[in-house]
């Protein structure tokens, strides 16, 4: 089975969203407007890949393609943007008995990295899928290390969510502060929540590479409702927040719930409010956006959702693992001084 990648023309771009909509493995970062501002803030190439059977198209995968040094790398999605999925998306293939789309789902996989490698020629390759793309397996078979990482999904189909949760946080939704009030606020929104996240990541002397302009240009450009910043304010205060990205059946838990020492338990009720409110609009599933680190499954857990994998899939040029080797037995004053 020949399917034939190309990375998209003008003609092809303007039909870029349309098949994100069409796929059930895309997030709102799959979509023109936003791959393009990562694009410029990440200061690399975006480049659209399409496959396609005849006229049909099979699947999508926008790529990102920078230069560090002497090597050219390409990732999906590009690193230190809190973008946490993205990778390849297939199309029409519902209909397709298993045998067909394996075979499909290989060639098109095969194409984007044959396409790669005689275009780009990379040293190095990092790509993060979408839970939903399960079938690693044409990587694998084409030398790629595929690892597992987890974010948590809550079913919000389920009758009683409120039953899911922990005793602890059925009490907090339940007897709420009624002097709080929550609400989606916008570009003030925006401002509160990633400068509380900036100054929590200061106080830790932790790196945090986004600011309120990067997500307010996302919030501008992406369709209205894709970014939704929900604040808790009492007396006029805006006291936490939370910026979701919504996209298809799922809204994302994206930035946001700083920890704080306050008397409210702020989170708890934005994740309920944001859960009811994605309910309503006919959504069917909230990622917590991630499940990795124990400190966060703690508070995550809580809300009753199950553990699920997506995937990193990396390979490396023997020239790029011949100078990391080198590069992590250093000692560690030389490797600051190298950076």
């Amino acid at each position: 089975m020949t399917i034939d990648v190309k990375e998209a023309d003008d003609s092809t771009l303007e039909r870029w969203n349309s098949f994100v909509d069409e796929s059930k493995e895309t997030t709102p970062f799959h979509r023109r407007e936003a791959l393009t501002h990562l694009a410029e803030t990440a200061n690399a190439e975006v480049r659209f890949l399409v496959g396609y059977k005849g006229q049909e198209p099979v699947g999508i995968f926008p790529i990102f393609e920078t230069t560090k040094g002497p090597f050219r790398m390409v990732y999906s999605p590009p690193p230190h943007l809190e973008v946490y999925y993205l990778g390849p998306a297939l199309l029409n293939f519902s209909k397709l008995k298993q045998r067909k789309a394996e075979r499909r789902h290989r060639s098109f996989i095969d194409g984007c990295l044959s396409w790669i490698d005689d275009e780009i020629d990379p040293h190095y390759v990092d790509v993060r899928t979408v839970d939903g793309y399960t079938d690693l397996r044409p990587f694998s078979w084409n030398g790629f290390d595929v690892s597992p990482s987890y974010t948590y999904i809550l079913d919000l189909t389920e009758d009683d969510l409120l039953m899911q949760f922990s005793r602890d946080a059925r009490s907090n939704v339940r007897n709420r502060d009624d002097d709080c009030t929550i609400r989606e606020a916008g570009v003030e929104g925006i401002e509160a929540v990633i400068g509380q996240i900036q100054n929590r990541h200061a106080a830790q002397d932790k790196e945090y590479r986004i600011d309120p302009a990067f997500v307010t240009e996302l919030y501008e450009r992406l369709p209205e409702g894709c970014v939704r910043p929900y604040v808790c304010e009492r007396d006029g205060e805006i006291l936490g927040g939370m910026v979701t990205l919504e996209g298809d059946d799922t809204i994302y838990r994206w930035q946001g719930g700083a920890k704080h020492d306050l008397d409210v338990p702020i989170n708890d009720l934005l994740d309920w409010h944001i859960i009811r409110d994605a309910r309503e609009r006919g959504l069917t599933r909230y990622d917590l956006v991630g499940a990795n680190l124990p400190r966060l499954c703690r508070y995550k857990s809580k809300f009753g959702p199950e553990p699920v994998a997506y995937h990193t899939v990396q390979r490396k040029a023997t020239r790029m693992q011949a100078v990391t080797g080198v590069y992590r037995r250093l000692p560690s004053a030389l490797r600051v001084v190298s950076e």
